[in-house]
């Protein structure tokens, strides 16, 4: 223990450590500060989206408190969905940030409301929202280094190696033992914010306890590389430039790579595009003879074949049948479109067996239910909703059935779903084994000095 003392003192007696750890430690409370303040807004959002959503609809209530046609009151009201973050989206807030938590939808066609609001802000989507996330994959490693570039080096330098080795005392345990310091105070300086930023968005022991274990294997990974880098380099100065060469390679280098071969071998069409489909489907179909509307939407809703036809001008259920056959006729190319977003999502899940930058960042966001897969589960869950309004609407329209204020109070409602992060068995592992060969493969070296 007194051993253990006195190591920490030398540590603590550099200017370069002291500083390091301390603008480490700001630097984490920053990024779980910069979380907490970006998911307390979109909270507000909600909460003021909701308010007006609410007086909006009590409106178009009184409004059409005495009509009998279903018809206009399902085009005039709108439908509130939401996506609620998690209590640990503070940590990770991935597509959040980037795509629609709240959308409010109508009986008209589904994938004109559903994509047209898909708009990705290029600037974060570039750089990335400051989140413990980022800072834990970019930032966190350059702390490494600093503190264990010269590990070694920095005694050759000084002329105590050869002292060092000759002490009677086994000299790889003086290694390890400094190597773990390092070690344990950079894991402080980066958890204890973490920790208070979970007891203050209300985020449960699990939750904390995986995010935890991420973090622990990934700065294992980083101190195993470092070590093994310190005990092979001649000069401090090589051994730091080799570690950032690694730190630019691993985050960057190679993500960045791999994220372009993606967007080659997997194109994706842009979600307004399959919202401009469906609504050009849709006034195509004004010009179209009424026939040939309903033949399209009987093929998908036969129970509706034998309802009265259409004699006038227009008729509501010509109307949402024509939307109906729009959102029918851009089907496959919206099938495909999810099929692509999936098959990158799994590819991505794929490179972070190998990659750990991009495991941590996979297993963050997944636990905080904010990655890509989040996103494509609310919009299933839109989707899902919107078959219930029509299969609420569909009887008044097509049976030509009245409506009152009794059946505007059973118009189905959106239940937000409780958030479903996980953490996939697959990249964990990976991170496991990867950190944990690369720490022993490190120590091993150290023993080498010896």
């Amino acid at each position: 223990m007194k051993t253990l003392i006195i190591e920490l003192r030398l540590i603590l007696h550099s200017r370069l450590a002291r500083g390091a750890l301390f603008l480490l430690l700001l630097l984490s409370a920053l990024s779980v500060w910069s979380g907490l303040q970006a998911i307390g807004a979109q909270h507000a959002t909600l909460g003021r989206v909701a308010a007006t959503h609410r007086a909006e609809v009590q409106a178009l209530a009184r409004q059409h408190a005495t009509t009998s046609d279903a018809g206009t009151v399902a085009y005039a009201t709108p439908h509130l969905t939401v996506n609620l973050p998690s209590s640990l989206a503070f940590a990770a807030v991935g597509q959040r940030d980037l795509q629609p938590f709240t959308l409010r939808v109508r009986l008209l066609g589904l994938h004109s409301q559903l994509y047209e609001s898909e708009a990705v802000n290029p600037e974060l989507a570039m750089a990335g929202r400051f989140d413990f996330a980022f800072m834990l994959v970019y930032l966190v490693p350059l702390f490494v280094i600093t503190l264990m570039h010269d590990l070694v080096t920095g005694e050759r330098e000084a002329g105590r190696l050869r002292l060092l080795a000759s002490l009677p005392m086994n000299a790889t345990r003086i290694w390890r033992r400094r190597a773990g310091l390092r070690y344990a105070l950079v894991w402080l300086a980066v958890l204890v914010p973490l920790a208070v930023g979970t007891a203050l968005a209300g985020t449960d022991a699990a939750g904390l306890g995986y995010t935890v274990l991420v973090t622990t294997l990934y700065l294992l990974f980083w101190f195993g590389l470092a070590a093994w880098v310190a005990g092979r380099a001649r000069a401090s100065a090589g051994s730091a430039a080799i570690l950032l060469a690694c730190l630019v390679s691993l985050t960057i280098i190679v993500p960045t790579v791999f994220d372009a071969v993606l967007e080659r071998t997997l194109p994706v069409v842009k979600g307004v595009e399959l919202a401009l489909a469906q609504r050009q489907e849709v006034h195509a179909g004004w010009d179209l003879p009424k026939a040939v509307t309903f033949e399209k939407f009987f093929r998908t809703h036969p129970e509706w074949k034998d309802t009265p036809p259409v004699t006038g001008r227009f008729h509501w259920k010509w109307y949402y049948a024509m939307h109906q056959a729009g959102d029918h006729a851009v089907a496959p190319q919206v099938a495909q479109y999810r099929a692509s977003l999936q098959a990158r999502e799994e590819w991505t899940a794929r490179a972070s067996l190998l990659l750990p930058s991009v495991s941590v960042q996979v297993l963050l966001h997944r636990l905080a239910d904010t990655d890509l897969s989040a996103q494509l589960a609310y919009q299933a869950r839109i989707a899902r909703f919107h078959a219930d309004l029509r299969r609420f609407f569909y009887p008044y329209l097509f049976d030509e059935r009245p409506f009152g204020p009794a059946d505007v109070a059973r118009i189905p409602t959106f239940a937000a779903a409780p958030p479903s992060g996980s953490l996939p068995a697959r990249p964990l592992a990976a991170l496991m084994l990867l950190s944990i060969a690369i720490a022993i493969v490190g120590m091993r070296q150290l023993h080498k000095l010896e």
